[in-house]
């Protein structure tokens, strides 16, 4: 399982006054937009839905950091744009007694997977009150796309290598 290895381990563990908290989830933006309505609801319904999740991380002060999760949801028939829902999903997080990679790691991975509910159900709502048939969001592996952002940035940093 998941829980068992990487950032999701090592924040369950209390080790050496390692510490993890949630101290707030909040939604910090939202936006739905059906910019071809109501066209778009005279036609068959068969969209092309695309999904795109970043995340971005700050710090407050020593130990604690606000992480915001962006999820944008398009969905479009043919060429029109349907809707276009943006949720900036954002939680503040104490972690203290981490550090270097381990941090990186929490922040990256384990911060946006502990907010992506949140986020889903506000998609999920959002797309609904906007008239369409509901969107689920599927699951995610937060695990995989922090190393896929990492790797990237390691090969945008030796541009020379291959």
């Amino acid at each position: 399982m998941a829980e068992e290895n990487g950032a999701a381990g090592a924040a369950g563990e209390q080790k050496s006054g390692q510490q993890f908290a949630i101290q707030k989830i909040y939604l910090k933006d939202s936006s739905f937009e059906t910019p071809n309505s109501p066209e778009v609801f005279r036609g068959e319904w068969k969209p092309k839905v695309s999904v795109d999740l970043t995340s971005e991380t700050r710090k407050l002060d020593d130990n604690t950091f606000e992480t915001v999760l962006k999820v944008t949801v398009t969905a479009k028939l043919e060429e029109k744009t349907a809707y276009l829902c943006e949720v900036h999903q954002a939680g503040v997080f104490t972690l203290s007694g981490f550090s270097g990679e381990t941090l990186e790691a929490l922040l990256g991975s384990y911060c946006p997977a502990n907010l992506f509910p949140y986020a889903r159900e506000v998609v999920s709502d959002l797309v609904s009150k906007g008239g369409f048939p509901q969107m689920l969001l599927g699951p995610v592996n937060f695990d995989a796309l922090y190393m896929q952002r990492k790797q990237k940035k390691a090969a945008a940093q030796a541009p020379g290598e291959s």
